[in-house]
Order: C-alpha cells, then structure tokens, then sequence
C-alpha cells in the first residue's frame, strides 16, 4: 500500500513511519505540503498516486485556538473536508484524526462513539467539523477520536506530559499535575498498530482508538515516574489551578467499542506507558 501521510513529523505521523513498514509511506515535510494548500494536496495525490491519504496534522494548540477561530476551522474543518472530497474523487482510503476534547466532560464513564459531541472550546468544535465534512464527503473514509498523545517525533513543538516527567531532575521543584481531570492517554505506537489494522477493513466510519482510561493526568504522571525508575515529587493540582484559556473537558476518556467489535484490540494505558519507556530504552 502506498500511503501519503500528512503530519509525518508529529508524535502520530513519526510513529507511522517507524511501525508501518509493509507500506511505502510518502510524508513530505510542512513546508512542501500544508493541508490547508488543496492546490498543493492534489498535486502531491496526482504525483505520488497513494492508495491512502492520511491526514495526522491539526492546528492542536487548544489555547491558540480560542484566539484564532477562523484559522482552527480553516485547518480542522475546511481542509479536512477538501482532502476527504479529493480522497473520495480518487477512490482513496481517507484516514483524519479527531479528539477527545470534542466531548463537554459531563459523563462520568468512558465515551463511545454513539455519544453526542458537545465540544467547550473552539478547537473542539473544530474538530467536529471536520468531521461532519469527512463523513458527508462520502467514501472510504476513517475519522478516528483520540485522546492525549504522546511518543517520540522529529518536531519539538510539543513536549507532552510524560516527557515533563522524564525530564526531572534532583533539584528541580516539584511536578505540578492536575489530578481531577479524566482522559485517556494514548501511546502513539500503539495508536498507529491499531490504525493499520484498521484501514486493512472496508468498515470505514467513526472510530475512537485509545489507551483506555480513565486515569487522571496526576495518576499517569505517576506511572510514569515508577515505570522509569524516578523518586521525583509530583504535587496534585485541581484544574481551577491549571492557567489556561480554552475551557477543557473534566472527563474525556474513551472507549473503543467499534475497535473492539472488528477484533482490534489497544493496550491499556499503563501498558501504554511501558511500551513507550520500553522504546525509550531501545533507541
């Protein structure tokens, strides 16, 4: 399978290119291909003539999304809508990635899939956008919810929270982690395994894949220290104390129902955590 993969250079798209290695992935850089260029995207589909299209690129900073409303539907909504347009015109294999953060945090047990999207924040409600845009453009389409990744990448511009952890050192001060905030962390190999799978099948649609949860970001913090062998002080923190400016959800996990029904199975979260420390160590 040929695959062009947009967003190569993130914590999903780097994960890509190391574990799928039956397909020949082709992931140019940012520069020569931004999904928000539909000029530039169907030059790139009529040059390389992939089997799949894989969007792993997002306009993800919560905060500056609440700021830039017109840019966060332009890349989350309007592009994404194009390309799954253009995937559907060339009878490719459309994969985007969505989020959790499209869920208000109200529930009190893992969301399916079936569940009402009531996003708080303007990256959120972009995000449903996109994909609505997705699922009305037809075609063998995959749009698959994902909550809190982390992993390594060849871009820094984002440094998860696991990474704070490992990053400790005697002397530093203590950890703060908000621990009244419910998600499900996802290791981004994991992620991409399951994504493979999946695309294999012709059961195209909506799609959460997750380390399931729920765990608090204060109790994943945790797991990671004792899992790499750190005595570091880790301070819980309530999210009324966790400066920001797009209100999140309170509980975001996720359940992978649909997953789970065509036999595709994710690790949990704890074993999220070791895989990635694991391939910390190997690398």
């Amino acid at each position: 399978m040929r695959v062009l993969l947009i967003g190569g250079s993130g914590q999903l798209g780097s994960a890509i290119l190391r574990r799928w290695t039956d397909c020949e992935i082709v992931a140019p850089p940012h520069r020569e291909l931004d999904i928000a260029d539909s000029e530039a995207l169907r030059a790139a589909v009529e040059r390389i003539e992939p089997d799949a299209l894989v969007n792993a690129a997002a306009f993800h900073d919560v905060d500056t999304c609440e700021r830039e409303p017109e840019a966060a539907f332009a890349i989350n909504a309007v592009a994404v809508g194009r390309a799954a347009r253009l995937a559907r015109e060339r009878a490719l294999i459309f994969v985007t990635i969505s989020t959790d953060y499209v869920f208000d945090g109200a529930a009190d047990v893992a969301y399916a899939e079936t569940d009402l999207p009531r996003p708080l924040s303007i990256y959120g409600a972009s995000k449903v956008a996109g994909e609505h845009l997705t699922q009305s453009a037809g075609g063998r389409a995959f749009v698959v919810r994902t909550c809190g990744v982390y992993g390594e990448s060849r871009t820094t511009s984002r440094r998860p929270l696991i990474r704070r952890v490992l990053g400790w050192r005697a002397g530093d001060p203590p950890l703060r982690v908000v621990d009244d905030v419910f998600v499900s962390p996802t290791f981004s190999g994991h992620l991409a395994d399951a994504l493979r799978r999946l695309i294999a099948t012709p059961a195209y649609g909506l799609y959460h894949a997750v380390n399931e949860g729920p765990v608090s970001w204060y109790e994943f913090a945790l797991e990671a220290a004792r899992g790499a062998g750190l005595e570091m002080p880790i301070e819980p923190i309530g999210a009324s104390q966790w400066r920001v400016e797009a209100v999140r959800p309170r509980f975001s996990a996720l359940a992978n129902g649909r997953l789970e029904r065509l036999g595709i199975a994710v690790p949990d979260w704890r074993e999220g955590v070791r895989a990635y420390l694991r391939e910390l160590k190997a690398s």
